[in-house]
């Protein structure tokens, strides 16, 4: 599990499937309102407290982004009740393990991952050529490295898995999502990844 803080208020979570597994739940349980569910969430905000000094009293913005091959991204906006400071809200919520929540929950099928450097992003695209498993896709540039995105749809699962196995064994997952790199990456190769780098080198 990665916190990272994006402003005062805001705070991104990236869970991987290994760390929903451990906790016995599955991706489709994030749609439920189960009790697993509730106490992952706890344990999120407490980490945010013990990290990052996240205080999460008062209502919570929550958007959970399910990535196909990466996990789950999770995002949380503190806001304010009635123009109330999250000071006075806190006085009058003696419960502090209640959070009052508004959920918003969207699933990507974009297959992203971050690499650091040119030389794997062609090794990777020429492996996916060799072995016929895509060709489309995109490359951007985005805080010093290079991310490759796809969107497999209609793939067949052994073909997608195979696709997967190749990009992990050069790069690694990547919690960000293609509107953020659409709104702060630079777009290098816009359609046709695999066949553009492999025409190129």
């Amino acid at each position: 599990m990665k916190i990272e803080r994006l402003n005062q208020d805001k705070i991104r979570i990236f869970l991987t499937f290994d760390d929903l597994l451990e906790r016995g739940i599955q991706k489709e349980d994030m749609w439920r309102e189960i009790p697993k569910v509730h106490e992952l969430f706890s344990e999120m905000m407490d980490q945010a407290y013990n990290e990052l000094g996240f205080d999460a009293n008062g209502p919570l913005a929550v958007e959970v982004f399910a990535l196909p091959a990466q996990g789950m991204v999770v995002i949380v906006t503190r806001g304010k009740v009635n123009g109330k400071s999250d000071e006075r809200a806190q006085e009058d919520d003696n419960d502090e393990d209640v959070y009052e929540m508004e959920v918003t929950l969207e699933q990507s099928d974009v297959v992203l991952y971050a690499f650091r450097d040119i030389e794997d992003v062609i090794s990777v695209c020429k492996q996916l050529k060799a072995s016929n498993l895509v060709d489309d896709g995109r490359l951007y540039a985005y805080n010093g490295r290079y991310m490759l995105s796809f969107e497999p749809v209609g793939v067949e699962l052994p073909r997608y898995h195979a696709i997967i196995a190749l990009l992990a064994e050069y790069g690694e997952a990547t919690s960000i999502t293609t509107a953020v790199l659409d709104e702060y990456g630079k777009v290098i190769v816009a359609s046709d990844v695999v066949t553009e780098i492999c025409n190129h080198f």
